[in-house]
């Protein structure tokens, strides 16, 4: 069986764990917690990133983005009229630009933030940089994602999903990482009626089962993270 080495609060960990149960695909889930630097990990993956899927063979492929290229060519030409990553060059580039927006982009602006401040923090020894939450940071992220949920509220009030008329990879990636603020209760979904709309249509999801069941040691989420009606 496939291996994914993941961590439970890793935006990008959680896309493809998304994508996997989507498309019913069966991969043992390995809990990695990448500051450790474990010698065997850093020989899957020398950048020390999550998520990295090993396949049967025993390779490995690292990132997000490209494990999820890597599933679409070996299982999503099988998928027809379920495949996350459509046929057609102009539609395949508007999901790979927003699928980049949410993993990388409010990455940068606001998960990486949040989340190793109020997770990663307190997981981690003082030496690998565990200790009190920065609250510049904290304030800094929550001052960006506004701007993310607007947009986020504008693609959703203007389209089906957010690349078009299908569910593509790219909604997978941004209920990766809304799914990883809302545990942290850091979204504030009555200031976007349509995001929220969408948000639930995803929760709704069997793929999403999972996710919603996801808890981490010492950290309880938000009271609705778990309710399909919010």
């Amino acid at each position: 069986m496939p291996t994914l080495y993941h961590h439970p609060m890793s935006a990008a960990s959680r896309f493809v764990r998304l994508v996997l149960y989507e498309y019913e695909l069966e991969a043992e889930l390995v809990e990695e917690r990448p500051w450790e630097q474990r010698p065997d990990f850093l020989a899957l993956n020398p950048a020390a990133t999550l998520p990295v899927y090993v396949d049967d063979s025993l390779q490995a492929v690292c990132g997000a983005t490209v494990i999820a290229e890597f599933i679409d060519e070996v299982f999503g030409v099988f998928k027809r009229d379920r495949r996350l990553l459509p046929d057609e060059p102009f539609r395949r580039a508007e999901v790979r630009r927003l699928t980049e927006w949410f993993l990388v982009k409010m990455e940068q602006d606001v998960t990486r933030y949040l989340v190793r401040e109020r997770v990663f923090k307190l997981l981690m020894p003082k030496e690998n940089g565990g200790g009190a939450p920065d609250s510049k940071a904290l304030r800094t992220a929550r001052a960006n994602i506004r701007q993310h949920m607007r947009y986020l509220d504008w693609l959703t009030g203007s389209r089906d999903w957010l690349a078009g008329n299908t569910m593509s990879y790219a909604d997978f990636a941004a209920a990766g990482a809304l799914s990883s603020l809302d545990y942290l209760g850091e979204v504030g979904w009555s200031e976007t009626p349509n995001a929220r709309d969408w948000y639930q249509r995803m929760k709704s999801r069997p793929s999403m089962r999972p996710i919603l069941a996801d808890r981490i040691s010492r950290i309880t989420p938000v009271s609705h993270y778990a309710d399909l009606d919010f």
